[in-house]
């Protein structure tokens, strides 16, 4: 069995100039895998990216940069041909992964002799232990199986700079997986209708059997929230789903909170100061993922005709990096109410709307909306 592991004299400790500009630990480790990195703002269809091959994993890869990630975290899309297998690999930093298409397994063990092995298929979702081996396998006889992957992958490399450390360490992490049985299967929701578990079978199954089950979200008419916390991680995320003819309340937050649209059509305004600050527009549908940079407002617009819905993959309060704030008026917080908001954004989204032939639900919160 090939086993992917980095050689341990890789002399990360001088650092290069490339290209004329300085090249840290993680772009350096980037450049050693052999694989591209896309870098936008947004990725418009993550099933449509071209892959490279990529010889240390075995199957395909891309590395995704967004610019909202600002260093904290990245992102990667891997896709592996029917009947073949990822090669097992390990490193000390976390990860999730979310299924694009296809159906497989993974299998994750910190001792050769008590793997455990567990199915997947479109829309699951799961954590990777820090440091456990884990391999990813195509139970397709005819279609490739596609996932996004993000991980803290910049920060710790760039941090211990020594990649022998980061993917050829025999720690292993007890607290957080020891090869215990059930550990990667699928926990009932709590009373707000949210998941505490490391394996969620179908996030889009979930998330909308929860928008009468989960929690109201408050940033908008019948936006409603299942949270996915993965159990012993940092990382807490959730989806969110909206009403056809609403969109939701601009906020702001920390870095690194990948948004992956599962459902629906529309466009998110980001911005790091005023409204006025040319803001930048993604438009999306099914399979487009942006970031909104540290404390840039965004705002989530539904201009199709069935309600949209989001899982946002990033980490929670134990993050170094505050993930939010008062939740209230940017006159004193984090949040735009709508009535403080730019008018032209209420405005436009009605032009976007009578474009699609669609109506604004908009009328009881929002000053601005003519369909009252």
């Amino acid at each position: 069995m090939a086993v992917t592991q980095v050689p341990s004299d890789v002399p990360f400790f001088d650092m290069e100039r490339t290209d004329g500009g300085y090249k840290g630990p993680y772009e350096r480790w980037k450049a050693l895998e052999g694989i591209p990195t896309l870098r936008d703002y947004y990725v418009k269809d993550l099933l449509a990216v071209e892959l490279t091959p990529w010889e240390s994993r075995g199957g395909s890869g891309l590395f995704i940069n967004l610019e909202g990630t600002q260093g904290f975290n990245d992102s990667y899309v891997y896709e592996v041909a029917p009947k073949e297998s990822s090669n097992p690999v390990r490193h000390i930093y976390e990860e999730t992964v979310y299924i694009l298409k296809g159906h497989g397994a993974t299998t994750v063990w910190t001792d050769e002799n008590k793997k455990q092995t567990f199915e997947w298929q479109k829309s699951s979702f799961f954590a990777i232990p820090p440091n456990a081996w884990h391999q990813h396998f195509n139970l397709s006889g005819d279609e490739p199986a596609r996932y996004y992957g993000m991980t803290a992958a910049p920060r710790v490399i760039d941090t211990f700079k020594s990649l022998d450390f980061v993917f050829n360490n025999p720690y292993v992490f007890a607290d957080r997986f020891k090869g215990e049985d059930g550990y990667f299967r699928e926990a009932e929701r709590d009373e707000r209708g949210s998941f505490k578990t490391n394996f969620v079978a179908d996030v889009l199954g979930s998330a909308i059997m929860a928008e009468t089950a989960g929690y109201h979200e408050g940033r908008g008419p019948g936006v409603r929230s299942t949270g996915f916390t993965l159990v012993n991680g940092t990382m807490h995320n959730h989806s969110s789903s909206w009403p056809v003819g609403v969109y939701k309340r601009a906020h702001r937050h920390g870095p690194g909170i990948n948004v992956m649209m599962l459902r629906g059509t529309g466009y998110t305004l980001m911005w790091p100061g005023g409204y006025e600050d040319n803001p930048v527009r993604c438009d999306w549908g099914p399979g487009s993922v942006f970031v909104p940079g540290e404390g840039w407002f965004h705002q989530h617009f539904n201009t199709g005709s069935e309600p949209c819905l989001f899982l946002a993959i990033g980490w929670g309060s134990e993050k170094p990096k505050s993930g939010g704030g008062a939740w209230s008026s940017a006159k004193t917080g984090d949040e735009i109410m709508f009535e403080d908001e730019d008018p032209t954004i209420h405005r436009d989204y009605e032009a976007e709307l009578a474009r699609n032939g669609a109506k604004c639900k908009m009328g009881d919160v929002s000053p601005f909306c003519t369909a009252k």
